[in-house]
């Protein structure tokens, strides 16, 4: 159901119930008047009625009075009609309040299990691609001015653009400083030309998905 359609469906069970509330106030107040008429012509027989003893209050009267205070006492409470509404809105804001955090909390594990999926594709992609630089990089020039050499070039262009443009990007290594979010130290050499903590060779490239990483970069650094 929409949200649009679950408002509807509210408003429309507040109208129902604010007409239900609104008619059982009407007879209750019809009821109320019928006692109150009967009750004020009650008290106007016993008015009539000789007193016994004009000193003496009557216990019966002041019982009267007291219930006639109650009676009209309660139109100072809140209508019946104005509850049922109060509690129907706040129903329906909690609801909407709910839909929404289910929408966004669905909107955000669609976006998670979205990008853990292309990550375990591009995972899967990235030993072709290290294939066709590991082919394209032992070729010899004479080799690489062949048809089917100068094919196999624009076939891995075509790849990397297409890795680009879904956010795939390699990560830089050498002449780097060695960071462990992003690079994999599996060698170590002493040179005082490079720096200290610089990575001087790159085994294997490192690739990044938007702002996550795929794989790490596998390089030697320099002590």
């Amino acid at each position: 159901m929409s949200k649009e359609d679950m408002v509807k469906e509210a408003v429309e069970e507040a109208k129902a119930k604010a007409a239900e509330a609104e008619a059982a106030e009407e007879a209750g107040e019809a009821e109320e008047a019928a006692e109150a008429g009967e009750a004020a012509g009650t008290e106007e027989a016993e008015t009539e009625a000789p007193e016994e003893d004009a000193g003496e209050s009557d216990p019966e009267d002041e019982a009267s009075k007291t219930e006639k205070k109650k009676l009209f006492g309660k139109k100072n409470k809140k209508d019946k009609k104005d509850e049922k509404i109060e509690e129907l809105t706040d129903r329906l804001t909690r609801q909407m309040a709910e839909f929404d955090n289910f929408r966004k909390r669905t909107e955000k594990e669609k976006s998670q299990m979205y990008e853990i999926g292309a990550k375990d594709i591009i995972e899967k992609i990235l030993p072709v691609v290290d294939n066709f630089e590991r082919g394209l990089g032992s070729m010899s020039e004479e080799d690489k001015a062949t048809p089917f050499a100068e094919g196999m070039e624009k076939i891995y262009k075509q790849l990397m653009t297409t890795l680009d443009g879904i956010g795939v990007k390699p990560i830089e290594a050498v002449g780097q400083e060695f960071n462990p979010d992003f690079h994999n130290a599996v060698m170590h050499e002493e040179n005082e030309e490079a720096g200290e903590n610089i990575i001087t060779e790159e085994f294997q490239k490192g690739y990044m998905y938007r702002d996550s990483v795929v794989r790490h970069s596998m390089v030697k650094v320099a002590n």
